[in-house]
């Protein structure tokens, strides 16, 4: 397998197709790397270098107890893009992987960054609060953590419904599944907090490269009022598409579009 070491010594597992300018993709919780593949067969075909990281926790990567937070799962990014030596680099990052994203540029700047992609991404914040009146009440979040101790497997199945709406195979709701059940279980859980607690409001000012953001308008999982709707007005190079009608997980449901629309940026 390709793996980097971070500086605690946990193993990062990523995959790595074509060759070309680098786009590196940023999955969603609690999913891992393999949720990028349409993206990734469709962009490596056509000339660019494809790279997903399993985050820390998740997937083929190490399960360390601790370091569940952005700071770390960008540093973890950071490690990997430098040892890479990648330069020109598109970042896309789906759900909790545009945390990834914008962390990584209000941490670690654009030196190596071209562009960047949002697709139906958690920035700002999801957390509702007093200055973002449209995100999820912690009572919900809390719910969330309920459920995942009470039966992770069952909960796992019941996102995957809510994440792709009706009308999705059997075969792509058991898919989501298992790459949820082989995170970490500590992994999943911290992650809960950082995803819905983590405030990206400052990195988000700090993008300077042209940036994509997609998000369907009935995404029952992260509310686009709260998220990219928000995150339009504090980008200054943002582009906004919404998808009318789409869920969250429009890179299965909406692949087609969604592929089109990212190679568009990629050459723009």
């Amino acid at each position: 397998m390709t793996t980097i070491r971070t500086k605690d010594r946990t193993e990062i597992f990523y995959k790595d197709w074509g060759s070309g300018q680098p786009v590196v993709f940023c999955h969603g919780w609690p999913l891992n790397a393999d949720s990028w593949e349409d993206q990734m067969l469709f962009l490596a075909a056509r000339g660019y270098r494809c790279i997903a990281p399993d985050r820390r926790g998740f997937g083929r990567s190490g399960q360390p107890w601790s370091g569940y937070d952005f700071d770390t799962f960008t540093d973890d990014l950071a490690t990997l893009i430098d040892a890479l030596d990648l330069k020109e680099v598109c970042l896309v990052g789906f759900s909790m992987g545009g945390g990834d994203v914008a962390r990584y540029i209000g941490r670690h700047g654009t030196a190596r960054v071209a562009k960047a992609a949002l697709i139906a991404a958690i920035p700002p914040q999801m957390l509702k609060t007093a200055a973002n009146p449209g995100g999820v009440d912690r009572a919900a979040l809390d719910g969330i953590r309920d459920s995942v101790r009470a039966d992770r497997s069952q909960h796992m199945k019941d996102v995957a419904r809510a994440c792709y709406g009706a009308g999705v195979s059997q075969g792509t709701l058991d898919w989501f599944w298992l790459m949820a059940v082989q995170a970490s279980l500590k992994a999943t859980f911290d992650s809960i907090a950082a995803f819905s607690e983590t405030d990206f409001t400052e990195d988000l000012k700090r993008f300077d490269v042209p940036t994509l953001i997609l998000h369907g308008d009935e995404d029952a999982l992260v509310p686009i009022g709260a998220t990219s709707l928000r995150a339009a007005e504090l980008i200054a190079t943002a582009r906004l598409k919404v998808y009318e009608g789409a869920p969250h997980g429009i890179c299965t449901t909406h692949k087609d579009r969604a592929n089109a629309d990212l190679l568009a940026h990629l050459k723009s």
